[in-house]
């Protein structure tokens, strides 16, 4: 009985929290101007209030890449490495090994030449796709926005396009994937957004004469014919990026519109000022203040203050004043739904979410649903325990802000591109600060098994009229001094994962 209520609760709190998003969103915060392609211009867009206090969603690798069921996150690339796997940016091989999707494509489904990647659009059946119970399962997690991806690096569109046959609703499942999620993903009131991938479709297929890929009859999908690593034509970038870009923009009409990396190459650099332009009047038409995600990879895409900076499975070592994005999967080795995924637990992410929310930004975690349109079970029971401790300590991370520091603790934060492996696991002695409705939130990110000290809140640095533990009844006994204030551990506590500890001034 007792989860029960927890998922009622947070499922009434995520709809609360997201109708007022909505709300402000088309109201007070929508800009009474024009944007121009230019940086002046475009130095006055501001990240809308909504996005700043939602802090938490969900990201969705799903499509023809989960039917190979292994090495998924680059199958299309990888099937095709046989001299090796090519540097993204270059295309240079600095490994001639074949990668062991080359010989596991060729066992389990045929050799590349006759059975390519192509072949696989009809095998991705999503015969138990049910949109409902997906955002269902989503709001019970906590999330407050949704973000699909629309194409991916292989080329193929998850929505009706008028641009490319090779899309979900010509060929394969037939059906517009993107459509029946956004009318869900609004209709249970919460925030929609998509993710476009497809910068890299350019570069991403190795082409040769005696694999499939190189016909071109399959241009659509493979690219048009050129050595891997070769600059992105601007033929290609006016003729099938550019146009797909706008008809995702035009036809979905997407809160939040994300971006992966490949955008930030100097190719690309004519199209930054003109995207960001174009969608955030397509969103002023409809009074809306939309959110453009992009990284700052390799090259600078967009100038601090135009946009709102995304970090893939990575995160900041302290407070950032422009708000942020961490990007990551439930799968440790995974985007798409792979057999030899390996998840992350609960407790971690969520120690995560509190890190990544005390220097001023949110979450995008990512699951992998099956090729037939089931989330798997554990992914399913990792979002619903997250949903259960939002439930409890949400009032920490919805709408907060971040504190005059961060937090405290020996624990170091890894950054730069997907450094996230590099970090270490979290100990009671690392605290995060949050602030919300003039209290403040003190977070002890593993579960305590000694008495908590916090050196920041020292003798006369603030008043604390009282201290309680969010979700316990438990009484709180605290002693500040000059070193910083001490909170008795609490007996008979039953909480899991991170202690959140509401201080009123």
């Amino acid at each position: 009985m007792k989860k029960i209520i927890l998922i009622v609760t947070i499922s009434l709190l995520a709809t609360c929290q997201s109708n007022k998003k909505k709300d402000e969103a088309t109201t007070t915060e929508t800009p009474k101007i024009t944007y121009q392609e230019n940086w002046e211009s475009l130095q006055q867009y501001q990240i809308p209030q909504w996005m700043k206090d939602s802090k938490f969603g969900i990201f969705i690798h799903w499509g023809p890449n989960s039917v190979a069921e292994k090495y998924t996150d680059w199958y299309p690339r990888w099937m095709y490495s046989d001299k090796g796997v090519a540097n993204p940016q270059t295309g240079i091989v600095t490994n001639g090994k074949p990668h062991p999707a080359v010989a596991y494509h060729k066992k389990k489904f045929g050799d590349q030449k006759e059975f390519g990647y192509k072949d696989l659009i009809p095998m991705w059946t999503m015969e138990n796709f049910d949109p409902k119970e997906w955002v269902s399962l989503f709001k019970k997690s906590g999330a407050q926005y949704i973000v699909p991806v629309a194409e991916h690096h292989d080329g193929f569109a998850l929505y009706k396009s008028s641009i490319t046959p090779w899309n979900a609703v010509d060929m394969g499942p037939k059906r517009d994937v993107l459509k029946d999620l956004s009318e869900e993903i609004k209709k249970q009131g919460l925030i929609f957004g998509l993710s476009s991938h497809l910068a890299f479709n350019y570069n991403f297929y190795n082409q040769q004469p005696y694999f499939d890929n190189s016909n071109p009859k399959y241009t659509d999908l493979y690219a048009p014919p050129h050595k891997m690593g070769d600059s992105v034509s601007s033929d290609w970038l006016a003729k099938t990026w550019w146009p797909r870009t706008k008809e995702i923009i035009d036809l979905y009409q997407p809160d939040i519109l994300w971006f992966d990396f490949y955008l930030d190459r100097p190719e690309f650099a004519p199209y930054h000022k003109k995207l960001a332009a174009y969608y955030y009047n397509s969103g002023l038409k409809r009074n809306k203040n939309v959110v453009l995600q992009t990284k700052n990879y390799k090259y600078e895409s967009y100038k601090t203050g135009t946009h709102m900076l995304d970090l893939e499975r990575s995160k900041m070592d302290n407070i950032k004043k422009e708000y942020w994005q961490t990007d990551t999967s439930i799968g440790k080795n995974s985007w798409y739904y792979a057999t030899n995924w390996i998840p992350k637990s609960a407790e971690d992410l969520v120690a995560d979410l509190v890190d990544i929310v005390s220097k001023n930004g949110c979450l995008l975690l990512n699951i992998g649903p099956r090729k037939d349109g089931i989330i798997p079970e554990d992914q399913k029971k990792t979002l619903l325990d997250i949903g259960a401790w939002l439930a409890v300590n949400g009032e920490a991370i919805y709408g907060s802000k971040y504190y005059e520091i961060y937090g405290e603790g020996p624990t170091e934060t890894a950054t730069g591109h997907l450094s996230e492996d590099k970090n270490k696991g979290f100990t009671q002695n690392d605290i995060r600060f949050t602030t919300n409705h003039k209290n403040l939130y003190v977070t002890v990110l593993k579960t305590p098994t000694k008495d908590i000290h916090i050196k920041h809140l020292t003798k006369g640095k603030m008043e604390i009229k009282s201290i309680e533990l969010l979700g316990s009844n438990a009484k709180i006994e605290f002693k500040k001094s000059a070193t910083g204030t001490t909170i008795k551990l609490p007996k008979n506590v039953d909480l899991n994962y991170a202690w959140v500890f509401k201080i009123k001034q």
